[in-house]
């Protein structure tokens, strides 16, 4: 059977950006709920050979960004992230609580230093692959590792018996990938700048497949974010035949 063409609805900034985070205000406690956020250029790149990341995406890209922040209850990021960018993952631009930080540092690789890891009030989690201490303010958790990867099955899992239902994870996009890979992802927020950089480091980088019906065909909408980027919010569970 060919595949079907894609149906993207496009919504209005004024009217409807307030349905895409209707899933997560809604998400059942039962289970954890994940999104999983990257944004990237019009030719699917996160960065510049020579790693340069920060302004692929403008401020309302960054603006949503803090506000998914804003409805989660933990977001996390890959040791890889830290060092790189050494975010504080706080809600800054828009109003709200900041939510739990997990940094994913199988290795010990993240300094001390590190700005998520501050002594601030927010509760802090670095999941490893062993029992290791950490700073009395950061809460240790061991996953078991497979392969020098954590299981994302496992560390949401955790997270959800820990009382944070609603994750994020924020990045990078090698973390997105074996979230996503993983099959616990509920919906991918991914931000297009419009940006053509011609080379660099691609986005998600997911299992191989045989065949186009191997594909992920999320139901997506489209929003219009001001600064000309384009928000494609798609649903993981909800998949189109084809």
């Amino acid at each position: 059977m060919p595949a079907q063409p894609f149906e993207i609805r496009a919504l209005r900034p004024s009217s409807d950006y307030g349905a895409v985070f209707e899933p997560i205000l809604t998400a059942s406690p039962d289970r954890p709920f994940v999104v999983a956020q990257l944004g990237q250029s019009l030719d699917g790149r996160i960065a510049t050979p020579t790693g340069a990341s920060r302004w692929i995406n403008g401020s309302a890209a960054l603006d949503h960004l803090h506000r998914l922040r804003a409805h989660v209850d933990a977001v996390v990021v890959g040791a890889g992230t830290v060092l790189a960018d050494d975010p504080m993952l706080t809600v800054r631009r828009v109003p709200g609580r900041h939510p739990a930080r997990v940094v994913i540092d199988p290795n010990g690789r993240v300094s001390c230093e590190a700005r998520c890891l501050a002594d601030d009030g927010v509760q802090t989690i670095v999941v490893t692959s062993d029992a290791r201490r950490g700073p009395r303010h950061v809460d240790m958790l061991a996953i078991e590792s497979r392969d020098g990867w954590l299981d994302p099955v496992a560390i949401a899992h955790e997270l959800h018996d820990r009382g944070l239902r609603k994750i994020l994870v924020e990045g990078g996009a090698t973390t997105i990938s074996h979230f996503i890979d993983a099959g616990v992802v509920d919906r991918v927020h991914l931000l297009v700048a419009p940006i053509i950089l011609g080379s660099g480091t691609m986005g998600l980088s997911l299992s191989p497949i045989a065949g186009l019906d191997e594909a992920l065909r999320p139901q997506t909408r489209l929003h219009q974010l001001d600064d000309g980027e384009a928000l494609f919010d798609c649903d993981l569970r909800q998949q189109r035949r084809g």
